[in-house]
């Protein structure tokens, strides 16, 4: 067919009339007609009706050739299509016999399932019936068990020794099941009548070889000599009896506890009682009275005209204010040291100062009570206030024993460092029980020190008043040596000051302190006896020196005694240097003083006119300055008891009389005294330092 040559329309050119796109009504009748009469571009001149009949007709032929073309293949393919539908026919047969089987596979697995179900439910159930049953079994057989009394424990308790380990063992198992049969009782259970009246016997016998083997063990310790710590131990071994006895039958375990107490009570008190007696029988025969204090008269020559007459005395009136060896029961090998043994003393004839023997019994005390009291707390059962009332009632009358006996010592005591000694001895076993965590001696401690403290303080009072009231005129011959007097204190405030050191108290600095201005103006009133200044400025540098070199040696360096003692010691050499250089250079000095102010004031020329005067001094020191600096030398080194602070003393005064001289000579440089002919007559000032360390004595 011919198809006709399309040619697009000229839209410019086409007209369209008015359209109208916006009318709900559109006639589709017209749109054949309207088609036929505008005739696409490109078909103008043909016929779209006839063309549409060809196109029509051309259709149907290719349709009928097709069918023919479909006919003619399915006769080909008829008997492979038949045989398609056989098997289709057997296919659908075959699933359908499986559709069948799976139906019935369904209707079995609904039925398994519901069947699983049911047995899970039933396993649970009887999961718990188990459970319940196996806990019934649990509890009916422990039941069973505590109500069972075996036969081993029956011949056990009744004929086994208590201090067999198997006795001991049952016992647990006895105490076990009288609390089991107290617990079922409470609980109305019928079983617990069965096995009563069994368990009851048992425990009255275990009760009673119990009560008599720990009395027994009491009792033992009564016997002499007998070392009560063994059979404590022994009975810390078995402290179950006691509670066993405290759970089940607390009248007897209340007679065993004040059994206990009544003998261990008896025992430390005679043991204490007699230790003390014995004590008291090694210590020094003579001791401190109300007439050994500080600024007592010393009586020493009658001392050893007395010494003629009777036995060695064992004290000496010097110990009493020297610490000396004393000091030693502080350390801690003493302090925790062996106890003494009296019997053995007084073999040796050993005699001991009251420091030595108190430690000696309070360490023994301390050691015995702090045993004591682990063993109350550890055996009884108890803590606490329990713990510490427990301890009283035992310890009770040995320590109102100890308190008597010490309040009667202290108060005829005069001997301040005994008191004092034993005063930190209390203070260091304070620590001691302290550091154990033992709090039962901590009240006896403190009354202990509330009978030392005051008696202390007293006996530092009285020796405070004893210096303030002595009599100089009294103490015979003047010497300008140290005075025993203040050697006393010096030895006695090192001693205090050093004690002092590890338990510092203020009480104790204040006291000190007093008896140390005491001292001083006893030092001034002694040296006012002396009727030249000279003698009392010997006497007060050698006192002071002699305070400062004990309290040096054996007290703080840094202590306030010290620090006070120095500077008046520095004041009294300075002016004792004057003094003694001013006999011989007197004249110098005063010159040179004189002319130093007048040279402040720029007054120098008032001095011109002394032309004569300087001459003098001029020559009069050039021609004896060497045999004074001699004669000054030996006389400073006979005046004062101390060689080294007498040759500190040398070098002091050798040292001003330089200054002096170079002050001489600064004077005499000056413009005003240039003129004079005596200057030439100098001494070099080289050659005289280098003159003046030749009398210097070496140390």
């Amino acid at each position: 067919t011919l198809r006709p040559t399309y040619h697009p329309p000229d839209i410019a050119n086409l007209n369209l009339g008015e359209l109208d796109i916006t009318t709900d009504e559109f006639i589709l009748d017209e749109v054949d007609n309207n088609i036929f009469q505008f005739p696409p571009v490109g078909f103008q001149g043909v016929d779209l009706r006839q063309y549409s009949k060809q196109v029509e007709a051309e259709l149907q032929r290719i349709e009928q050739a097709s069918i023919k073309d479909c006919i003619l293949h399915y006769i080909k393919e008829s008997q492979n299509i038949a045989l398609l539908h056989n098997q289709i026919t057997a296919c659908d047969s075959i699933l359908e016999r499986m559709e069948g089987m799976l139906s019935g596979f369904q209707s079995d697995l609904s039925s398994i399932s519901s069947e699983i179900q049911t047995l899970q439910q039933q396993s649970v159930s009887m999961n718990v019936r188990l459970k319940n049953r196996q806990a019934v079994r649990s509890h009916l057989s422990q039941l069973v068990d505590e109500l069972v009394v075996p036969g081993a424990m029956i011949s056990t308790i009744l004929d086994s020794p208590v201090t067999e380990q198997e006795f001991l063992e049952q016992l647990h198992e006895l105490n076990t099941k009288i609390n089991f049969a107290k617990e079922l009782s409470f609980r109305e259970t019928l079983a617990c009548s069965d096995i009563q009246d069994i368990v009851d016997r048992l425990k009255l016998k275990a009760v009673s070889k119990i009560r008599e083997f720990i009395l027994q063990k009491i009792y033992s310790f009564r016997k002499p000599m007998t070392n009560y710590q063994i059979p404590q131990n022994t009975l810390l071994k078995y402290r179950f009896f006691y509670q066993f006895l405290l759970a089940n039958e607390r009248t007897v375990a209340k007679e065993i506890r004040d059994e206990y107490v009544d003998t261990m009570s008896k025992i430390y008190y005679s043991y204490f009682k007699s230790y003390s007696g014995r004590l008291l029988k090694v210590q020094y025969e003579e001791v401190a009275d109300k007439d050994d204090l500080m600024g007592v008269e010393d009586t020493a020559k009658k001392d050893i005209l007395h010494s003629f007459f009777s036995k060695p005395s064992l004290k000496s009136r010097n110990t009493i204010f020297t610490l000396g060896q004393r000091g030693a029961i502080l350390s801690p090998a003493e302090l925790e040291g062996p106890i003494l043994v009296p019997h053995t003393a007084q073999r040796g004839d050993s005699r001991y100062p009251y420091e030595t023997l108190f430690r000696s019994q309070h360490y023994a005390l301390l050691d015995n009570g702090c045993r004591e009291y682990l063993f109350l707390s550890d055996f009884f059962m108890v803590a606490g206030n329990s713990a510490l009332d427990l301890f009283n009632s035992i310890m009770g009358k040995t320590l109102s024993m100890f308190l008597k006996s010490m309040s009667t010592y202290v108060s005829d005591c005069y001997d301040s460092i005994a008191v004092f000694l034993c005063i930190h001895i209390i203070l260091r076993f304070r620590a001691i029980t302290a550091k154990r965590n033992i709090p039962a001696l901590d009240k006896y401690w403190e009354a202990v020190l509330e009978l030392l403290w005051p008696r202390f303080e007293l006996i530092l009072e009285m020796n405070i008043s004893s210096i303030r009231n002595t009599d100089p005129q009294k103490l015979g011959v003047l010497d300008t040596r140290p005075h025993y007097i203040t050697r006393r204190y010096a030895e006695f405030s090192s001693a205090i000051v050093s004690i002092n050191q590890t338990f510092p108290n203020e009480r104790t600095n204040a006291l000190l302190g007093q008896l140390q201005i005491e001292v001083e103006n006893f030092v001034l009133k002694m040296a006012a006896e002396f009727p030249s200044r000279r003698d009392q400025l010997i006497f007060l540098i050698n006192n002071y020196d002699m305070m400062l070199s004990v309290l040096m040696e054996r007290a703080a360096d840094d202590s306030k005694e010290v620090e006070g003692f120095q500077q008046l010691l520095l004041a009294r050499t300075q002016e004792f240097i004057e003094e003694i250089l001013s006999p011989p250079f007197g004249g110098m000095i005063a010159f040179v003083k004189e002319a130093e102010a007048l040279m402040e004031k720029g007054q120098l020329d008032r001095l011109k006119n002394d032309e004569a005067r300087i001459t003098q001094l001029v020559r009069g020191f050039s021609s004896t300055w060497k045999q004074s600096v001699e004669a000054m030398s030996q006389d400073v080194m006979r005046s004062f008891t101390n060689f080294k602070n007498g040759t500190s003393i040398i070098q002091g005064a050798l040292t001003q009389l330089i200054q002096y001289y170079h002050g001489f000579h600064k004077v005499l440089n000056q413009p005003t005294f240039r003129s004079l002919a005596v200057r030439s007559e100098l001494i070099n000032l080289h050659h005289l330092m280098v003159e003046v360390k030749k009398h210097k004595p070496n140390f």
